[in-house]
């Protein structure tokens, strides 16, 4: 196994900061088969923009390298670090771009690299989701940076929340009216967006059901691959929804950890090697 830490600022100078930790196998083969690659997944927390929350990093990244696949965790800044959109966007993409381009040595498949964002951090990755294609000119350089498929965990996808509200705190009346617009996410996507695993609970009372909802419809209006789970009870950021990071009395756990084995197989159907 390797670990790794990259700041990202040290390989893209127009950042202000982010940090990818990795989570990799090494070849397992004795001898031959130097060819072994994995599919790789970016692990992006949520925190409202104001923290990145560490029980949706390795907690989430753990099972994805048992399933099989190279995590990486991106750690991106936040409002009380000053900074507001589209830095992160731009420090998402750049990790997207840093994996693909050092794929053969992370041994990553760089045609199989998704992204597994939750609440503000599935805000990002859809709103990356649905603009890679203009974010190289946004950044001022190439960026590699589409992903294969994305996962968004119970996500914030409107722009009329406290989530917009940190994004967006130092911009002028004028930029955030237009913002607001942009960052509705549902009326972005397109027959481009990548395809699409989703998950939230009907309980949620921070980020409400309506939010995955929308955003399914109108990936299944663009026909985009999706798939989506709605659990019936359980709070807002249950992460991995697993007991150890979560409150005991919480009723509903049994049910909602399977969304990791479910999203593990909807990558894989878009992977060479289906297994």
């Amino acid at each position: 196994m390797i670990t790794k830490n990259v700041e990202l600022v040290d390989h893209y100078s127009k950042l202000k900061g982010g940090k990818l930790r990795m989570l990799l196998s090494e070849n397992p083969w004795d001898s031959g088969h130097t060819d072994w690659i994995r599919p790789a997944v970016i692990v992006v927390p949520g925190g409202g923009y104001h923290f990145v929350s560490r029980r949706e990093a390795e907690p989430v990244a753990s099972h994805f390298y048992a399933a099989g696949y190279q995590v990486f965790m991106l750690e991106y800044l936040c409002r009380p670090q000053g900074v507001s959109y589209p830095e992160q966007l731009l420090e998402l993409s750049c990790a997207m771009d840093y994996v693909k381009r050092n794929a053969q040595e992370f041994f990553v498949n760089k045609d199989e690299v998704f992204v597994v964002g939750f609440s503000a951090g599935g805000h990002l990755v859809a709103d990356l989701c649905n603009e890679y294609a203009e974010v190289p000119s946004l950044y001022g350089d190439k960026l590699d940076c589409k992903p294969t498929g994305a996962a968004l965990c119970y996500p914030v996808t409107e722009s009329n929340s406290g989530t917009f509200e940190n994004l967006t705190f130092n911009l002028s009346d004028e930029r955030r009216a237009e913002l607001k617009t942009k960052l509705d996410l549902s009326s972005r996507v397109t027959s481009a967006t990548p395809p699409t695993f989703i998950w939230t609970t009907a309980e949620d009372d921070l980020v409400p059901v309506h939010n995955s909802l929308y955003y399914a419809l109108a990936l299944d209006k663009a026909k985009v691959p999706f798939e989506l789970h709605v659990y019936p009870h359980g709070r807002h950021g249950l992460a991995t929804g697993m007991r150890e990071i979560n409150e005991r009395e919480e009723p509903c756990l049994n049910d909602v950890f399977h969304w990791l084995g479910d999203c593990a197989r909807f990558f894989r159907f878009f992977c060479k090697e289906r297994g």
